[in-house]
C-alpha cells in the first residue's frame, strides 16, 4: 500500500468558464451559455460593482496551484487583473462534465468515476408543483396529511413567508428549486429534528417507489418564532440515492483503508464506501476537520471534504460580493493545509459544477471545474489540458493510491 494518501477538496459550485454544452442547460429564461462563475466574480471585483474600491480579486495560493492557468484552458483567455505570474507550486488541467445533470450528486459521483448517464426528475415550476399521487403516498407513509409550500422556492424565503403558519398547523414545509430535490422544512424546536429526519426518509421511500427519480431529499431544520426572524439551523440533513456503480470512495474503503468523508460528503454519495464521516459547517471549521483528519488517516487512505457555502450561501442567492470574499477566505486558508501535509500526501482542489452569481434565475451552472494538484513530492508546473469527464480526477486519485481503477476516465499521471 506504501505511504501515499490523497485528498480531494471540492469547492462546492466553483465553476470558471462555461462547458461545451451548456446551451443544453436551461437558467431562468434562457441557458447557461455564457456562465463563468471565477471570470465574473473577478469581472466584479475589478469594476468596483463587489468592492469599494475596485480591486483585483486576490487568490494568491489557488493561483500558485495553477489556477490562472486553468482558468484560461477554460474561457481562451487570461483573467482580467490576473496578469502578473505567480511562481508554480503545483500542476492544473480544467474539467468538463459529460453526465447528465449539473448538480452535487451527478458532479462528485462523476469526480469519484461514476458519471450519471440518465436523466434526474425535476418538479415542474407550477403552483402545487408536487403531483397529488406522490403526496397520497406519502402521507399514507407518514400517517397524517397536509403540507405548506409545495412549490418552487427559495429556502430562506419560504420558511420567512409559512414559519409562523407552520408553527401554528404543524404542517410540514415542502418545496424544491430547480435542482432534483424534494425539500422538506420543519422548526427544530417545535416539530423537532428526529421528527423531520423521520419524514423525510419517508419521503425518500415514497420517491423510491415512484416514477420520480429524485436526487436528494434534503431536511431544512430552522429556528425563530413565533414572531421570526426564522433562520435555518446547521442540521441540515441529506438522503440522496446511491450511486449507480462502485466509486473511487468503494474502491478505497475496499481495500481496507480509511475513506474520510466531511462535511456533506457522506450524504451525497448515501453513506457508502465511507469509513469515517464527520459533519461540520462553516468553512473555516470544516477546513479544521480536515487538517484533523490528517493526523489520523491511515497509509493508502482518502479524505474527501465538501466545501457547500460557496454554493448555498452565495452562489443560489446571487450573492458576488459573498462569493468573492468566500473565496479569499479560502484562499487564506491553504498555507495551513501545505503545511500539514507528508511526504506521499497528494491534494487536488477541484469543484463539482458551477454556479454563477451574475446570472438570472438561481440554478447551477453547466461549466467547466479547476483541476488543481499539490503534493510534498509531486511535479510542480504540469499543464494536464482540457479534461472531457470529471472522472479523470478519481481516476488519477486511483492510480495515485495503487487501487483498482474506476469505471470511467484517464489518469492524468
Amino acid at each position: 500500500m506504501g505511504s501515499k494518501r490523497a485528498i480531494l477538496l471540492v469547492m462546492d459550485s466553483f465553476g470558471i468558464g462555461a462547458a461545451p454544452d451548456a446551451r443544453h442547460f436551461r437558467q431562468g429564461a434562457g441557458t447557461d451559455v455564457g456562465a463563468d462563475t471565477l471570470g465574473h466574480i473577478a469581472e466584479a471585483f475589478m469594476n468596483g460593482s463587489a468592492t469599494s474600491p475596485a480591486r483585483p480579486l486576490h487568490l494568491p495560493h489557488l493561483c500558485s496551484l495553477g489556477l490562472g492557468q486553468a482558468a484560461r484552458l477554460a474561457r481562451g483567455r487570461d483573467i482580467d487583473g490576473w496578469d502578473t505570474p505567480v511562481p508554480l507550486l503545483g500542476s492544473h488541467a480544467c474539467a468538463a462534465p459529460v453526465g447528465t445533470g449539473k448538480d452535487t450528486p451527478s458532479g462528485h459521483w462523476e469526480l469519484a468515476g461514476v458519471p450519471v448517464d440518465f436523466n434526474w426528475s425535476y418538479f415542474p415550476e407550477q403552483p402545487d408543483c408536487f403531483p397529488g399521487a406522490l403526496l397520497d403516498d406519502i402521507f399514507h407513509r407518514w400517517g397524517t396529511s397536509g403540507s405548506l409550500g409545495n412549490c418552487h422556492a427559495s429556502g430562506t424565503t419560504i420558511i420567512e413567508s409559512l414559519g409562523a403558519e407552520h408553527l401554528l398547523t404543524g404542517l410540514p414545509i415542502f418545496y424544491t428549486s430547480a435542482d432534483s430535490v424534494f425539500q422538506v422544512a420543519c422548526h427544530e424546536e417545535a416539530f423537532g429534528l428526529d421528527r423531520l429526519i423521520a419524514l423525510c426518509k419517508t419521503v425518500r421511500e415514497s420517491l423510491d417507489n415512484s416514477p420520480w427519480r429524485v436526487g436528494r431529499v434534503i431536511a431544512r431544520p430552522f429556528s425563530g418564532g413565533p414572531a421570526g426572524p426564522f433562520r435555518r439551523t446547521s442540521n441540515r440533513k441529506d438522503f440522496a440515492v446511491p450511486p449507480p456503480a462502485p466509486t473511487l470512495l468503494d474502491n478505497v474503503s475496499s481495500a481496507g483503508r480509511d475513506v474520510v468523508a466531511i462535511g456533506k460528503t457522506g450524504d451525497i454519495f448515501a453513506h457508502r464506501g465511507t469509513t469515517v464521516e464527520i459533519r461540520a459547517s462553516g468553512h473555516h471549521a470544516i477546513m479544521e476537520q480536515t487538517l484533523l483528519a490528517l493526523e489520523t488517516c491511515g497509509d493508502g487512505g482518502l479524505i474527501v471534504t465538501n466545501f457547500v457555502d460557496f454554493d448555498a450561501v452565495f452562489g443560489h442567492r446571487r450573492d458576488i460580493a459573498g462569493y468573492g470574499l468566500a473565496l479569499e477566505e479560502f484562499d487564506a486558508m491553504l498555507p495551513s493545509l501545505f503545511q500539514s501535509l507528508r511526504q506521499g500526501d497528494l491534494l487536488c482542489i477541484t469543484a463539482d459544477h458551477g454556479n454563477d452569481p451574475s446570472m438570472h434565475g438561481s440554478d447551477h451552472t453547466r461549466e467547466f471545474v479547476p483541476v488543481l494538484f499539490y503534493g510534498p513530492d509531486f511535479a510542480k508546473g504540469i499543464d494536464f489540458g482540457v479534461r472531457h469527464t470529471f472522472a479523470d480526477v478519481g481516476q488519477s486519485l486511483a492510480r495515485w493510491l495503487d487501487i483498482p481503477p474506476v469505471p470511467t476516465g484517464v489518469a492524468m499521471f
